[in-house]
């Protein structure tokens, strides 16, 4: 049924129930804005809602009241009493199934809930004063600063057999236990004095009461910890923890879709947004709020003249959003002082609380006109005043909501109710499932879907989504390790490294942190070579006392590059080993998804994890140890054929050698006069080869004094080893990894984790599967889902009921024959006009 045919339905009946009613009989009857006069304000008890008659509950708009009662008896009464019934026991049974569907939401953290009106203010804007006027009883902890600490959920139901509140404290599990208003307050406020003894902690987990009255409207009410204004100051850190802690409590609330937010504003300037600007972050056009000015008894002797009355209940847009919900916003009084027989108590019962309620509203009305000089307009003025208005409002407001929802919760109920039977019968499966040989086989089919997935991750997949599971290089580093030079400090960044910015995991990532380590290691110059540590490298030779600057440069190249090289490979370790480790929880996922995941057998999984992480640890250790075998080898002996692999290595050598040489001699040359350098250059073109060589061979191996040529050829020998010994290790680096850590990760792995089950279930598999807890959660669980079956399955009903009746084709028609057009002897039939069948039906005419 869509919302038209119900809003067509609804208005079908209003414009049925208007033909009732002659011309003479809505003259005596008074509308909701005249009080006026001083007669009607000395009666107005008589015409407020919950104000007690003795009658019963007389409203002016219900079918109960005096005046239409008899013109109904004149028209045929047996007619009416049956509608009247049906009517009212029809929104009875709509409001008993949305109460019960906010407590499934609540027991069952269902991702719905039924609309409620949602209470938010500061302190002291007197929410929980405003929330007991509407209810028409007092019963929770009013006063200045934080009391409310939990939000309260109030379920309240008009009961007619109900003198007395009767309330019922909603507990874990739907468990429903009867207390009185005073257990119920002391409940309430042992609640916040725990809280506030926690230094200022609120709970978001509401406190669910349901209240049957004779006074009660059909709503269910939200109070909410009232929003805090703290201080700037070191000193009121506390306030604004709490400040925080309150704003995000009442904004998680806020973001209920079907809540009706109910802004209290205490203020007399429509500028002055506190409430709504923190409302209007999670509600922007206000098409959801109704907007309150409480506190009115104090706003009137404000004002001065009447323009100012005036621009206070009419706003202008550029002062309050046109587009709140209603159009206008409400003005309301609530009467200070407790109900009780103490010294301090102003009002001896809830009946004289609601009696000074209506009376404060009168005097309201009397005061506004006495600044206006006028009388209240009775259409959109009047209507706006006092709680009685702001609650006939709302519950007529929460009952559209109400029926313009009843076709979305009974497909959104049938798939809760879908959902919740496989997932009890998946656990009935699973209890059934607790024999010896079932959990083996069990074990044994999840081990081996567990290895295709991480066989798959290795190979490439994209099942997994990369926002949730992959990591980019930065979070690589941050989780698994950067690459650090020899002080310890982060390299620079890598501009040209691919694939640097994509969210990587399994293979993926495993081959860019080797293409990572290519880049680092593969690039990384031999640092420079002070004249010391080639003294320090040349030592006494045991035949001569000459130098071998060969062996020099030998020591001080396989030094270097050990001390460089080694804490880069404890690093790529770490790093595979991070990626490695990571697709444990992927793996996990993928079955989770696809429905292959052993449920409830917790320590079986973590079986699994440990045997696969030791396995990761294992290699990792394993193929460091290759690693350092080879490092040392290449570090140990230097091998010309490895590490000078050509001729062109060697003429590189002397060619910077050759290099160094001319510049050391124009730098010398730059001292001497011109005639000095000719006379060298003369003497050096005319040196042969082969003194040039004896000179070489002078400055090499036979004089210890380290000239410009033996530090250059020292240092252009150990650049170029170094170089060799780097470009091996990398290669060798990159094979190791492939070869002793991926590779057992794939061919290795399954078989090592088959052995270590199957020796686990010989052993102890009571100790693998720990059946008796696995029986106990099972057990839980089950009642768990029964109970939620159960209530969804009678919530379905109700509603499949409800959507059942607003649905008939003839509703429409029914409607019109049980309210006929009758004809009163002396006046004219009165036909139903197009405007009365636009006008939504009141609350107390639905009951």
């Amino acid at each position: 049924m869509t919302i038209s045919s119900t809003e067509s339905w609804l208005k079908s009946l209003s414009g049925a129930a208007s033909t009732e009613t002659t011309p003479e009989q809505q003259q005596q009857q008074p509308t909701n804005g005249e009080f006026g006069s001083a007669e009607r304000n000395r009666n107005v008890a008589a015409s407020l809602d919950f104000v007690e008659v003795d009658q019963g509950r007389q409203t002016p708009s219900a079918f109960g009241s005096a005046d239409r009662s008899n013109g109904v008896r004149a028209n045929g009464s047996s007619m009416m009493n049956n509608n009247n019934s049906f009517l009212r026991s029809g929104n009875e049974r709509l409001y008993e199934a949305y109460n019960e569907l906010h407590s499934l939401a609540q027991d069952f953290r269902k991702p719905f809930d039924a609309p409620a009106i949602l209470v938010v203010g500061h302190q002291t804007d007197g929410k929980s004063a405003l929330v007991e006027a509407l209810m028409g009883f007092q019963f929770n902890h009013v006063g200045g600063g934080t009391k409310t600490r939990r939000p309260i959920t109030l379920h309240m139901k008009y009961n007619s057999t109900c003198v007395e509140p009767h309330c019922f404290l909603i507990m874990e599990g739907a468990v429903e236990t009867e207390v009185t208003l005073e257990e119920l307050q002391e409940y309430i406020e042992s609640e916040n004095r725990r809280l506030e003894a926690e230094h200022d902690k609120f709970w978001a987990k509401e406190i669910v009461v349901r209240i049957e009255y004779k006074y009660c409207p059909n709503l269910t009410i939200i109070d909410t910890p009232g929003l805090i204004s703290a201080a700037p100051g070191r000193r009121n850190s506390s306030q604004q923890q709490a400040q925080r802690q309150v704003e995000a409590l009442v904004r998680s609330k806020m973001e209920q879709r079907e809540y009706i937010v109910l802004c209290l504003e205490d203020t007399a300037d429509w500028g002055n947004a506190t409430t709504r600007k923190f409302v209007m972050q999670v509600d922007p056009m206000l098409e959801r709020t109704v907007i309150v000015s409480t506190k009115l008894d104090t706003r009137i002797p404000q004002f001065a003249r009447g323009a100012d009355v005036e621009l206070f209940l009419r706003p202008p847009s550029k002062l309050l959003e046109s587009t709140i919900l209603g159009g206008s916003p409400f003005y309301t009084s609530v009467p200070s002082g407790r109900v009780g027989i103490s010294r301090d108590a102003v009002f001896r019962s809830n009946d004289h609380f609601r009696e000074a309620v209506a009376s404060r509203e009168a005097n309201d009305v009397h005061q506004l006109e006495k600044k206006l000089g006028r009388k209240l307009d009775s259409g959109n003025e009047r209507s706006r005043v006092g709680v009685s208005q702001l609650r006939r409002f709302l519950e007529q407001l929460l009952q559209q909501k109400y029926f313009e929802n009843v076709p979305s919760i009974v497909p959104l109920l049938e798939r809760e109710h879908r959902g919740a039977a496989q997932k009890l019968d998946d656990t009935v499966a699973e209890l059934n499932n607790l024999q010896e040989d079932r959990l083996k086989e069990r074990g044994r089919h999840f081990r081996e879907r567990f290895l295709a997935k991480i066989h798959t991750l290795m190979k490439g997949t994209i099942s997994a989504s990369p926002e949730r599971f992959g990591e980019t290089l930065a979070d690589e580093h941050i989780r698994g390790g950067a690459f650090l030079d020899v002080d310890g400090q982060p390299l620079p960044h890598y501009s040209n490294l691919a694939n640097k910015h994509m969210r990587l995991y399994g293979g993926a990532q495993y081959h860019r942190a080797m293409a990572e380590f290519r880049h680092v290691v593969g690039q990384m110059a031999c640092s420079d070579i002070s004249r010391e540590e080639i003294v320090n490298s040349c030592g006494v030779d045991d035949v001569h006392d000459g130098v071998n600057y060969t062996r020099t440069a030998c020591v001080i190249a396989i030094s270097k590059a050990k001390e460089v090289f080694e804490p880069y490979l404890y690093q790529l370790g770490f790093r595979m080993a991070h990626i490695a480790r990571r697709m444990l929880p992927i793996g996990m996922h993928l079955l989770q998804r696809d429905g292959e995941f052993l449920n409830g057998h917790d320590l079986f999984l973590k079986r699994v994890g440990s045997i696969y992480y030791s396995f990761i640890e294992q290699c990792e250790k394993d193929c460091i140890q290759k690693c350092l075998d080879d490092l040392k080898s290449t570090t140990r002996y230097v091998t010309w054929s490895l590490h000078n692999k050509n001729r062109a290595g060697l003429r590189s050598v002397f060619q910077q050698v050759s290099t160094s040489s001319e510049s050391a001699a124009a730098a010398v040359g730059g001292s001497k006069d011109r005639r000095d350098q000719q006379k060298e250059a003369s003497s050096t073109a005319e040196v042969s080869p082969q003194e040039q060589l004896v000179d070489l061979l002078e400055g090499t191996l036979w004089t210890r004094r380290l000239g410009s040529i033996s530090e250059d050829v020292v240092a252009a020998l150990v650049c170029r080893i170094f170089e060799g010994i780097r470009d091996f290790y990398v290669q060798s680096m990159e094979l190791k990894f492939n070869c002793f850590f991926l590779m057992p990760l794939i061919d290795d792995f399954p078989a090592i984790l088959r052995e270590e089950l199957e020796r686990c279930y010989a052993e102890d598999l009571d100790g693998i599967f720990d059946v008796a807890s696995v029986r106990s959660h099972l057990e839980h669980r089950q009642q768990h889902l029964d109970s939620e079956l159960e209530q969804v399955k009678r919530l379905q009903t109700k509603f499949a009921a409800i959507h059942s009746t607003l649905s008939q084709p003839a509703m429409n028609r029914t409607a019109q024959s049980l309210f006929p057009t009758q004809e009163n002897p002396g006046t004219k039939s009165v036909s139903i006009s197009k405007k009365s069948t636009r006008q939504p039906l009141s609350a107390n005419q639905l009951r």
